[in-house]
This record gives structure tokens, C-alpha cells and sequence, in this order.
């Protein structure tokens, strides 16, 4: 069994790179999150190579603030926008303004302007970086149909980001050994370019959302905001994710100051100690690959969260060459294992229709966490020096992740749970064809029917006002006083009425004891009627139906609602 397993996730990790190499839709969204990733790198090197050679590690400290503090701000406000359109169509603008705002940065380097400049450069090219990932993140949703398809995406989105924070620092501390810190910019400016010109052909249906006609910003802001603090699995993810982020800040002031101070590698060292990270990301993507097929992705995701801080731990104990970098690179592990678990968990327990609001209250968080984090190690060098620094906020991240073990278990366990009935839905031919958040949005809607043998579900002529798919037990479906079909698990019934807003054509009766789940009609209806592909399965079915049911009504072949 243990081999069978084995071989299982093999091949499960296979198909999450193939299934996004043959989906063309995937395949571009996931190489622009690639060029803005590996724009981000760069700039976070330059921008710290900058910093430092203004005023040295008090510096780097307070423009890593000065840079998040803003973008804290506007992701939660700008978030909206995404929820209310193509997704897409932001992250073209967001990569635009970003590239633009880059190369700027690059001719007041090459010009030797006032370092002020720069900064004042960073903090908008960060701004609207900040809004690059909730768009991406809730844009993918809607470009796969399955749970395990969502998984494959983010597990090939945490490879490209392995890759990118591997080849961005990378390239930076090539970059500075031959030229300086305005090239670095160019190419970086030249990456976001890059990276909108890969969307401007992205053509898809997008799943049905609310209408935000005459709805105010602020409303909907507040909206994302309730979504996260009502929902305990949320909160919890996000709040580790900030720790973990506290981290990551630190660490832009720890990777100069230990690659120039206590490795004696200059400059360049800390471009080479942030592709080390790079480096353990990759290793660790290709290990996090194996975790598509899991419903441990809590249990994952903490592990993620320590293997950000341990590492600081040990470079402040052993702060040696070849130690310090084998530490980098398991912070780059962790790193992969946030990325395919917690954005997959994320994607997983907040609807659609607030999706991006919710990852824009995460990249909120992580901006204001990276830029106190940063100020932090600062402080925290200036009061103990750099060695205590390191090890006491690498403890921060382990000593969460301990302390939220069992509820991220339970997480899994409650993800496990809606995996199920999103399968369960995804057996009726009309519901097959929806993307994964409609599926999900149903599957939040589902109400539980037991019902003994021989009890009527309903009966013909009444009113209809629920949509059923049987999970376990048969159901006979009477007309004209005799049984014209029996169905049975993963089969639904009841949508004629709905759809044609008629009264009920047959009656339907449990055969045997029975479990079904229902969908009230204007849950079932938005859904359904709102995707085309659905909608046009919904005619052919109810005409099917209608003749084999009640073949002396006539079937009109018009779409529902029409």
C-alpha cells in the first residue's frame, strides 16, 4: 500500500506541472506572476544596497517601514477593484504603473540622485506591487475547475515564485559585480513589463459575482474585512502569515548586515545569501508537489511558518560561511510550503465573491509586518547586538506555529469535509462545467436531508423551491402513477421548476433511506444561469427531462430566466 501511495503522489505531481503546461489560460498567468516576482527580488536588494550605503542598518530598517506602511494602507482599498471585474485587466495596470515607476528608480541611480528620490520611487512600485497577488490569487480560482487542479496551480505558482526569488537576487548580486544598483533597476522595470505583457491576451469566462453597481468603496472594504474576522480558519492563517512575514523583513536587514559584518562577504554577499533562499525554495517546491493530493495542508503550512525562524536561530549560533548558507536555503523551503498551503487554504475557505478583498487584508498584513519586522531586527542589533538579534526573532515564527497545531489539524479536518461535497456536486453533468468557486459557492449553500423509505421529497404540482443531489441512497422519480427512473448517488433532481419557474412535474419518492443535499433556489439559480456553459447544459437537461417526464408539455430550448 505504502508503494501504491508513493507512486500516487508521483503522479500526482507530475500532473500539477503538466495541467498547467497544456492549460494556455494557466500557463500565461503563471509566468506574469514569474516576471513580477522576480522584479521584486531585484528591487528588494537594490533598494537595500541603497539604504545601506545612506545610513547602514538604521536605514535599511526605516525604509523597509517606509516602504510597507503605505502599501498596508492601499491593498485592503484598492483590493476591491479586483472583486468588482476582470481580474486580469488589474494585474496589466498594477505591472504597468510598477515597471514604469522601476525604470524611474533606475535614472535617478544612474543619475546619482538624492537617495530620497529612490525611496519615494519604492514606496509607489511597492504599492502597487502590493495589489499584484490578491489579484493573482483570486484570479486562478477562476481559471481551474477542480480542488486538485487549484492545488497544481499553487503548487506551480510556489515554483516560479522558488524560481524567481532564486533568479531575481541572483541576478542582482551578478549585476552589482560588474555595474551598480541602476542596472539592477532597469532589468527589474524591464521584468514588470514583461510580466503585463503576457495578460493583455488572457480570455476567459469568469464566474458569476454579485452586482457592486452603486456600492461605495468603503462598504466594500469593510466587507473583505468581516469576511477575514468571521471566519476563525481564515484569521488563523492570516495571523501566522503575519508572523512569518515579521520575519521576512527582518530578514532584509539581516542578510546585508550578516553577509557584511560577521561573513565579511560585502555587497555582493547578500545578494548571494537571498539566492541561497532561492536555491531551498526550488528544492522545496519540488518536495511541496507531492503535497496536491493532501489534506494536510495545515499541518504543511506550519511546518512552512517554523522553517522561516529556525534558520535565523541557527546562523545567529553558528555564524559560518557554509552553515549560514544551508540556513538561507531552508528558509526557502519553508517559503515553498507557505505558498502551495496557505494560499491554497486561503483560495479554499473564502468565497469568491470576496476573494481578492480577503487576500488584499493578507497582503495588508504582510506589508506592515514586513516593514515592522524590519524596523524590529534594526532595533533589535542596536540594543543586543547582531547575534542575540537573530535568534530571538527567529523563535517568534516556531513558537506560534507550535502553539496553532492543533487548529490548523482542525482546519484540514473541516477542508476535508467541503472537499466532499464539492465532489459530490461535481457527479451531475450540469454542474460539472463550473469553474471551482462556483463549485465551492454551491457547496457552501448545501443543507442536509435524511429521509426514511417510502417519504415524499415533494410531489407533483407543488411549488418548487429546492434543487437535490442524493449522496447515499436511491430516490424513485413517479409520473403518470408509475416509476420512470430511480436514482441514485451523485444524481440530481428537482431543477425543472426552478429553472423553468414552474410547479413540480413528477413526484419523488425515497426508495430506500436517503441522504440528500439541497440547494434553495436562488442560490441554485445565480450559479447556474449566471455561467454560460452551465446554462446552456441546464436547457439541454431540462428538455431531456420535460420528454421524458412530461412529454405532453412542450420544450421551448430557451435559455433559463429568458
Amino acid at each position: 500500500m505504502a508503494a501504491v501511495t508513493g507512486t500516487q503522489r508521483l503522479a500526482d505531481a507530475a500532473s500539477a506541472f503538466t495541467s498547467n503546461a497544456r492549460n494556455p489560460l494557466l500557463r500565461r498567468a503563471q509566468l506574469s506572476f514569474l516576471g513580477a516576482w522576480t522584479a521584486e527580488w531585484a528591487f528588494t536588494v537594490a533598494l537595500g544596497i541603497v539604504a545601506y550605503r545612506d545610513g547602514g542598518a538604521a536605514a535599511l530598517g526605516l525604509v523597509g517601514l517606509l516602504r510597507m506602511v503605505p502599501s498596508a494602507i492601499c491593498a485592503p482599498l484598492l483590493s476591491p477593484y479586483a472583486d468588482r471585474g476582470r481580474r486580469e485587466r488589474v494585474l496589466v495596470v498594477v505591472s504597468t504603473a510598477r515597471g514604469i515607476v522601476t525604470a524611474a528608480a533606475a535614472v535617478v541611480a544612474a543619475l546619482g540622485g538624492a537617495p530620497i528620490a529612490i525611496y519615494a520611487l519604492a514606496v509607489l512600485s511597492t504599492v502597487a506591487a502590493t495589489l499584484f497577488r490578491p489579484a493573482h490569487s483570486a484570479l486562478l480560482p477562476s481559471l481551474c475547475h477542480t480542488g486538485h487542479e487549484l492545488a497544481s496551480a499553487n503548487v506551480v505558482r510556489g515554483m516560479l515564485d522558488s524560481v524567481a526569488t532564486l533568479v531575481g537576487p541572483l541576478l542582482a548580486a551578478v549585476l552589482l559585480e560588474v555595474a551598480d544598483v541602476d542596472v539592477v533597476f532597469g532589468v527589474a522595470a524591464a521584468a514588470s513589463l514583461w510580466s503585463a505583457a503576457l495578460l493583455l491576451r488572457l480570455r476567459y469566462d469568469a464566474p458569476p459575482r454579485p452586482t457592486v453597481a452603486g456600492r461605495h468603496l468603503g462598504r466594500e472594504v469593510v466587507d473583505g474585512l468581516r469576511a477575514v474576522a468571521g471566519d476563525g480558519g481564515l484569521a488563523l492563517v492570516l495571523g501566522l502569515a503575519a508572523a512569518q512575514s515579521l520575519t521576512r523583513g527582518a530578514l532584509t536587514v539581516f542578510s546585508v548586515l550578516v553577509s557584511i559584518e560577521l561573513l565579511d562577504r560585502g555587497e555582493p554577499g547578500a545578494g548571494t545569501l537571498m539566492t541561497a533562499v532561492g536555491v531551498g525554495a526550488v528544492l522545496g517546491s519540488l518536495a511541496a508537489s507531492l503535497l496536491v493530493g493532501t489534506r494536510r495542508l495545515g499541518a504543511w503550512f506550519a511546518l512552512g511558518v517554523t522553517l522561516w525562524g529556525l534558520p535565523l536561530v541557527l546562523v545567529g549560533l553558528v555564524p559560518h560561511d557554509v552553515p549560514a548558507l544551508v540556513a538561507m536555503a531552508m528558509i526557502g523551503v519553508g517559503n515553498a510550503l507557505i505558498d502551495v498551503a496557505g494560499f491554497t487554504l486561503l483560495g479554499r475557505l473564502a468565497p469568491d465573491a470576496v476573494l481578492a478583498r480577503v487576500f488584499g487584508v493578507l497582503e495588508s498584513t504582510v506589508a506592515v509586518s514586513i516593514g515592522l519586522g524590519a524596523v524590529a531586527a534594526s532595533w533589535a542589533v542596536a540594543a543586543w547586538g547582531l547575534r542575540p538579534a537573530l535568534v530571538v526573532v527567529g523563535l517568534v515564527c516556531p513558537v506560534l506555529a507550535g502553539a496553532s497545531w492543533w487548529r490548523l489539524r482542525a482546519l484540514d479536518r473541516t477542508v476535508g469535509v467541503h472537499d466532499e461535497a464539492v465532489g459530490l456536486l461535481q457527479r451531475v453533468p450540469m454542474l460539472r462545467t463550473l469553474p471551482l468557486p462556483s463549485v465551492e459557492h454551491l457547496a457552501r449553500g448545501l443543507e442536509s436531508v435524511d429521509l426514511p423509505a417510502g417519504a415524499t421529497v415533494f410531489s407533483r404540482g407543488e411549488t418548487g423551491d429546492r434543487y437535490y443531489v442524493v449522496e447515499s441512497g436511491e430516490v424513485d422519480v413517479v409520473g403518470d402513477g408509475r416509476v420512470v427512473a430511480t436514482l441514485g448517488p451523485g444524481e440530481g433532481f428537482g431543477e425543472i421548476a426552478l429553472l423553468r419557474r414552474s410547479t413540480r412535474t413528477a413526484t419523488v419518492v425515497a426508495r430506500t433511506g436517503v441522504r440528500l443535499r439541497a440547494l434553495r433556489s436562488e442560490h441554485f439559480l445565480t450559479v447556474v444561469t449566471g455561467w454560460t456553459p452551465s446554462a446552456s447544459e441546464a436547457v439541454v437537461g431540462v428538455d431531456r427531462l420535460l420528454e421524458r417526464y412530461d412529454p405532453d408539455r412542450p420544450a421551448t430550448g430557451s435559455p433559463p430566466g429568458s
